[in-house]
């Protein structure tokens, strides 16, 4: 894999995404190698146990895009919402399967909207689908999956505030 020029593409794609709407919604970007796969992160410190290191943390919630090997031989970008050791969270009381589940009932309201997705996994994949991947389409396609998490932010939101302590 060449992930100088994958990770080059991610970059492309986060800098369509505007930046008034990352701050005003408290997110924040991360392009990067993970676990031999490039990857791009949609977070808010805020979703995490640790605000300082939320990419780190523990207890997290976050969005990401990624190619590795095996996506690249598949002809897939595959993207997943996860929400990690939530209890881990110190500002909610949460059950990652309660959570799960209401971000399910509320994620069905957009699921349309998302390629190929599924939301049957257990409660740390949220909802995980793909998009084909077409070398002349990757920047668009990532940024037009960054757009979408950016529609359902929201809905996290309106879930952790149930949870406050």
């Amino acid at each position: 894999m060449d992930y100088a020029f994958y990770l080059r593409k991610f970059q492309l794609a986060t800098s369509g995404i505007p930046e008034e709407i990352l701050c005003n919604n408290g997110l924040k970007l991360s392009v990067d190698i993970v676990l031999e796969s490039v990857a791009l992160k949609v977070y808010n410190p805020e979703w995490s146990g640790d605000p300082q290191s939320p990419l780190d943390a523990e207890g997290r919630i976050f969005f990401s895009v990624w190619l590795n090997d095996e996506t690249i031989r598949e002809k897939k970008i595959y993207y997943n919402t996860h929400a990690l050791k939530l209890r881990t969270l110190k500002a909610y009381k949460i059950s990652s399967r309660d959570f799960a589940q209401n971000f399910r009932k509320e994620f069905l309201e957009y699921q349309k909207e998302w390629p190929n997705v599924s939301v049957n996994y257990g409660p740390l994949t949220l909802m995980q689908g793909w998009v084909e991947l077409q070398e002349d389409s990757i920047e668009k396609d990532i940024g037009e999956l960054a757009q979408l998490f950016l529609k359902i932010t929201p809905v996290i939101d309106r879930i952790l505030e149930l949870y406050k302590r």
